[in-house]
Order: structure tokens, then sequence, then C-alpha cells
């Protein structure tokens, strides 16, 4: 039995209700999800303190909540380029796995992540500062490269 109203079929009902839908506003913002991504190598004195006290934070944070030991955060660490670019990477990858915008994959992304960059820590600090913090001396290319051979190598394309 049909009512009055009633689609002929289960086709044209649907094309009635969907005729009747409008679609989401999509549009978005494209602005970037949380991060906040430091390069430490372009930072200016400008932005230096702002950057180091967010750092700092999470990193003080992040050693108390995953109980990472001084043998691979120590407490020198800002003093450690090295130690510097991994915390700030996992700072960065911590900041946009747990934004509110995540699909749900974040979180147990930024554990993998975790587990890959722990063993780089615990390289970076090998040998480490127990007596009183150690100056490493950083490697300069100061007057190591011969400029000529450097022009004579750099103008032919290796690829045989």
């Amino acid at each position: 039995m049909r009512y009055e109203d009633e689609p002929e079929d289960l086709d044209d009902a649907l094309a009635t209700d969907l005729t009747e839908l409008s679609p989401p506003d999509r549009s978005g913002s494209s602005a970037p999800i949380g991060a906040h991504i430091v390069k430490w190598r372009s930072l200016t004195d400008a932005d230096a303190r702002a950057a180091w006290i967010l750092l700092r934070d999470w990193v003080e944070w992040f050693t108390v909540r995953y109980q990472i030991s001084e043998s691979v955060v120590p407490t020198c660490w800002f003093k450690h380029g090295d130690i510097v670019e991994e915390l700030s990477a996992l700072h960065t990858a911590h900041t946009v796995a747990f934004h509110p915008s995540d699909s749900g994959f974040g979180p147990i992304g930024w554990h993998e992540r975790l587990t890959l960059a722990l063993p780089r820590l615990r390289r970076a600090y090998a040998g480490g500062c127990s007596r009183g913090h150690s100056r490493y001396k950083p490697r300069s290319w100061t007057d190591v490269v011969d400029e000529q051979e450097w022009e004579a190598w750099t103008s032919r394309a290796h690829a045989d």
C-alpha cells in the first residue's frame, strides 16, 4: 500500500532527500595546526628568549612525565646543540600529535617517534658531563677546504 505523497521507489526517495541537503562548509582555516617550529640556525636574538622558555617548559615536563634520566637528557641539555635539535623536534611533533584537529593517530605516532629519538639522545650525550659541563670543540670549516679544488669539483656533474 502506497501513500499519496510517497515516492514510487527508493531511488526517487533518495534523490528527493539529497536535493534538500546542503553540503557543509569545508573551507576551514589554512593556518598551521598548533606547531611552533623553531629554526635554531636562523633564530633571531629578539625571538630567542621566548623559544628557549617554551622548549625548557616542555623539556622539564617531558623528562618528568616519561622518566627520562639525566644520562639521556642532562641538566645542561641546552648547551648541547644536537640535543637541543632533537628535543625541539620532539616538542614540535608532540604539539602537533596532541592537537585537537588530529584524527586520533597522532599520539601513537608521537610515541613511535619517541622510541626512535631516545637512542639518538643517548648517543648525543654519550660520555656526558658528569664532572661538570664539558664544552666540546665544535667542528669548524674555516680554512679546511681548498677553494680551487672545490671550484673544479663543483663545476662538473660527476654523473659517471
